[in-house]
Parts: structure tokens; C-alpha cells; sequence
């Protein structure tokens, strides 16, 4: 892990911190990202990104072995998105992680996109209530900090 500056990392857990560098990596490549997204009713990804072409990326930080060990919706979450990845950082052995999906390695700076998910494609009517459901999220989120008040009137996301 980058140490230049611990301090800004000592509220957040361990996946929020890969999620940063995630999804700042991903803006540097023209992808919008939101963290802790509901793609669907029980399922909550740790990175969503949505791409200058309407492609969607689904990224999972895993911040150790019995994180990735107690996670059993992974699968379920493949057909919300084009391409799957784990974030993972550069002490995670990552031979634990499915060969056939995508693997970023990532600190509170950055990442790198070591292998490249397969990609399979949403279909047109999945794809579009999801660009939707991103759409919508990211305006309520971003209302939200301009007026925290707010949120409590509108109800959970």
C-alpha cells in the first residue's frame, strides 16, 4: 500500500480503500463509478462502472482470504454486468480467485488491470433499466451531499 498519506484512510475499511483506488483508476479511463450500488433486490456491489460506451463493470474488493472465503453471491452478480472483476491487493494470493473473471490489483491510489474479464454482454432491456437505475443513484447521491437533510425525506436509494 501506498503510504503517502495513512491519515485519510483511517475511517474507511480495508475494501472501501481498494474501491478508491479502483474507481480511480477506472475515471482515468472515461468510466463513472459508484460504490455499494444495488444492481437488484438483495445484491450489493462494491464497484459499479459504467463506461464511455454503455459497457458495465462489476468490481469486488476483496481485502483478504476469509473475505473472499465468506463471499457467496458472487456468482449472482454476473449477470448484472459485461465484465467481472476482484480488486484485491498486492499481498492477496490470487491464485484463490476464478480464473475465467477479471483481476485488479489496487491500493488507495490506484490500480492495474492485470487480466481482463470476459466479456458477455447484457441484453438491450437488462442494459438500459441498469444505465437507468446508475443514472438515477448517482443524481440522488450527489443531491444528497449537497443537502444531507435531504436523503431523510426521500427515503433509502
Amino acid at each position: 500500500m501506498d503510504t503517502r498519506n495513512l491519515s485519510e484512510f483511517e475511517n474507511m475499511q480495508p475494501g472501501q480503500v481498494l474501491a478508491r483506488g479502483v474507481a480511480r483508476h477506472l475515471a482515468s479511463h472515461g468510466y463513472a463509478t459508484i460504490e455499494e450500488f444495488v444492481p437488484d433486490r438483495g445484491l450489493r456491489v462494491d464497484v459499479m462502472a459504467l463506461g464511455p460506451k454503455g459497457e458495465l463493470w462489476i468490481v469486488e474488493c476483496k481485502s483478504s482470504r476469509a473475505d473472499f472465503m465468506s463471499d457467496g453471491k458472487w456468482q449472482g452478480y454476473l449477470e448484472w454486468c459485461d465484465r467481472y472483476f476482484w480488486a484485491v491487493d498486492q499481498d492477496f494470493d490470487v491464485d484463490l480467485l476464478p480464473e475465467d473473471t477479471g483481476l485488479i490489483i489496487a491500493d488507495g491510489y490506484d490500480a492495474e488491470i492485470l487480466r481482463m474479464s470476459p466479456e458477455d454482454k447484457l441484453a438491450g432491456a437488462r442494459r438500459n433499466k441498469l444505465v437507468r437505475k446508475f443514472a438515477f443513484h448517482a443524481a440522488r447521491r450527489l443531491q444528497s451531499l449537497r443537502d444531507p437533510r435531504l436523503s431523510g425525506l426521500l427515503g433509502a436509494d
